[in-house]
């Protein structure tokens, strides 16, 4: 059995994947502060290298009986147990239109959105630490891409899938959550209105999704990004204008995960820039755990919110408004 495990207390946790052990430290990566660094799990489909966040995975397992269930998703399998836990089963050859998924041996256990799931993947090979920075987004190659990233190693290209999309597509729970706002008032509109949001976030499906709502409850000044960097090169720009900067900006709303520069980099360097630092700042993320709300309290977040709560990440933003009047 391949496992990874999640960090507990001081201890380092053994991880063994393809007969290479793998060591982390909860001192190391995935709670250094602004790093601009992860770390991926690489599994294979076919002929195709993909990757996964850790902070994504519980753990790697090998393949499990799986109960079918009656009228389930054609992505699903059906159910697997894992200590004593029913958990669907996706099955990513046929998601990503692999013939035959025969050959796949390994479930990758994941913690996403709050929901667990597993993937049903051919190989599991490795984990690799990378930069943020030597991810670059993935080519506009169809609307139904589910590809969010490509990491380029010396000898092949590694595709950084997109995971929340693939369990949107399952769960319409999940789109319900993401376009679901309380009504509101033609007082709280009209201040709505007047705010200039920048929104970080790299899946183009959940970042459409997000837009549309904000203009819908009433945001009609959305500007919106498909990465840290972009996002980051223009609030550099809003911050050299003249005037009050609130002005310019009045909320950041950004994912985690992202390609060029990650959610937590981008938030130290609001902070750390004098315009900049006092403008609430709101992570919006499927990897919002207890790690991860640690290291982004630690940033300097204004709050953290776990999708898909659209409703709650609206009442909050109208929070930051409602007291600046």
């Amino acid at each position: 059995m391949a496992q990874i495990g999640k960090n507990s207390g001081k201890e380092k946790d053994r991880a063994r994947i393809g007969g290479e052990d793998v060591f982390g430290d909860k001192k190391g990566i995935l709670l250094e502060t602004g790093t601009n660094e992860f770390e991926i799990v690489e599994f294979s489909i076919g002929a195709v290298n993909y990757g996964i966040n850790v902070a994504k995975v519980r753990e790697v397992i090998q393949r499990a009986p799986v109960t079918a269930m009656p009228q389930a998703h054609p992505y699903i399998d059906g159910l697997f147990t894992l200590r004593g836990k029913a958990i669907p089963l996706v099955n990513l050859p046929r998601c990503l239109n692999v013939a035959n998924s025969d050959y796949a041996k390994n479930i990758i256990v994941t913690e996403i959105n709050n929901y667990n799931i597993g993937f049903l993947v051919e190989n599991v090979s490795r984990i690799h630490r990378i930069s943020w920075k030597n991810m670059e987004p993935s080519p506009e190659v169809g609307d139904q891409s589910r590809v969010v990233g490509i990491i380029k190693m010396p000898d092949r290209i590694v595709l950084l899938l997109d995971f929340e999309t693939i369990i949107a597509e399952i769960n319409p729970e999940i789109n319900a959550k993401l376009t679901t706002v309380s009504d509101a008032n033609a007082d709280v509109r009209s201040l709505r209105a007047d705010v200039h949001v920048v929104v970080a976030e790299d899946s183009p499906m959940l970042r459409d999704l997000l837009v549309s709502t904000l203009h819908d409850s009433g945001y009609r000044f959305v500007r919106d990004f498909g990465n840290g960097q972009d996002a980051w090169n223009y609030l550099q720009t809003l911050a050299a204008k003249e005037g009050d900067i609130s002005e310019h900006v009045g909320i950041i709303v950004s994912d985690v995960e992202m390609p060029k520069m990650d959610g937590h980099r981008l938030l130290k360097l609001v902070r750390n820039n004098e315009r900049l630092t006092d403008v609430p700042f709101v992570l919006f993320s499927s990897l919002i755990n207890e790690e991860m709300r640690l290291k982004g309290e630690d940033l300097g977040a204004s709050a953290q919110i776990s999708k898909p709560e659209i409703g709650q990440l609206i009442e909050l933003l109208d929070k930051f408004i409602f007291g600046k009047k």
